[in-house]
C-alpha cells in the first residue's frame, strides 16, 4: 500500500460489491488527511484489501472516475483529482458506507453541543428519555471554504458519552457511531425534501434569505432497534442533488 489507506469494509451481499467498494473507498478519498498521497494503490492491491475481484475493483474505480474523484492513467497508476468537486450528486443505494461516503471529504467546524429536552419534532424517535445530546456542525468545502451545509444532530445520552469532538471534526456522524463508538448500526432511514432557508440557514449557508435548500433527515437506529441519532442536514439548493437508485428485484 502507499501512505494512502482506503478504509475497511464490511460487505453486504444484498447489494453490488462494485457500488460498496466504490463509496467505501470514495469516503476514504474525501476524508484523507492533507498530506497523504494522491497516488492510489494498485487495482491489485485494492481489490485484496476489499476482498473482491480485481473485475469488480475496476468496475468501482469507474465510478469514481466518472464523478471526477479519480484519474487513470496507463502506466503510471490511478490518482486522486486534487480540484475533485465535494458537491456531486448524492447516489443512495442502502448501504451504511453510501451513507458515510456521502458525508464525507468536508472540513466541519464544530458550532456548539450540549445536552437539551428531546424536541418536540423529534419526540417519536426517542419515547423513553427526556434528554438528548445535540451535536451542531458547519461543513464547508475543503478547498474553496465555501459553505456548503450544516447538520443538526440529536444523540442519545449514553451514546453521545462516548463520542469525542475531534472526531466529529473529522469524520461523519454515521462512521463515528459505528467505528469509534462501536455501535452496530441495523439501518438508517432517510427523507429528502425541498424548504426555504430560516435566517439561521441563510446566515450559516452565505445564501439570500428564502432561498432553495435540500433538508435531509437521517434516522439511526441500532440492533437493538433503538434510535440513537437523528441527523437533520440542510444543504445549499444550488450545489447538491439527490438520486435513488432501485433494484428490480
Amino acid at each position: 500500500m502507499t501512505s494512502f489507506a482506503p478504509d475497511s469494509l464490511v460487505l453486504n451481499r444484498k447489494l453490488p460489491l462494485w457500488y460498496q467498494v466504490s463509496q467505501s473507498l470514495r469516503a476514504s478519498i474525501l476524508g484523507r488527511a492533507p498530506e497523504a498521497s494522491l497516488r492510489l494503490p494498485t487495482e491489485e492491491q485494492l481489490a485484496a484489501h476489499y476482498g473482491v475481484s480485481v473485475l469488480t475493483m475496476r468496475q468501482a474505480l469507474k465510478e469514481l472516475e466518472a464523478e471526477g474523484l479519480i484519474s487513470r492513467h496507463r502506466r503510471r497508476g490511478t490518482f486522486i483529482e486534487p480540484g475533485a468537486r465535494r458537491g456531486a450528486p448524492r447516489r443512495l443505494l442502502g448501504s451504511i458506507d453510501a451513507i458515510v461516503a456521502q458525508q464525507s471529504g468536508e472540513r466541519t467546524t464544530i458550532l456548539g453541543h450540549g445536552p437539551g429536552p428531546v424536541p418536540a419534532e423529534l419526540a417519536e424517535y426517542f419515547p423513553d428519555i427526556a434528554e438528548v445530546v445535540t451535536y451542531r456542525r458547519l461543513r464547508c468545502d475543503g478547498e474553496s471554504g465555501e459553505p456548503t451545509n450544516w447538520a443538526e444532530n440529536a444523540v442519545r445520552p449514553d451514546i453521545a458519552a462516548g463520542l469525542e469532538l475531534a472526531d466529529l471534526e473529522r469524520w461523519p456522524m454515521t462512521k463515528v457511531l459505528r467505528d469509534a463508538v462501536g455501535v452496530r448500526i441495523s439501518r438508517i432511514t432517510d427523507t429528502v425534501e425541498a424548504r426555504l432557508a430560516d435566517p439561521r440557514t441563510a446566515e450559516l449557508l452565505e445564501v439570500p434569505l428564502l432561498s432553495p435548500i435540500l433538508h435531509y433527515t437521517g434516522v439511526t437506529y441500532d440492533g437493538d432497534g433503538r434510535v440513537v441519532d437523528v441527523a437533520r442536514i440542510h444543504y445549499r439548493g444550488d450545489r447538491f442533488s439527490f438520486s435513488v437508485t432501485l433494484d428490480a428485484d
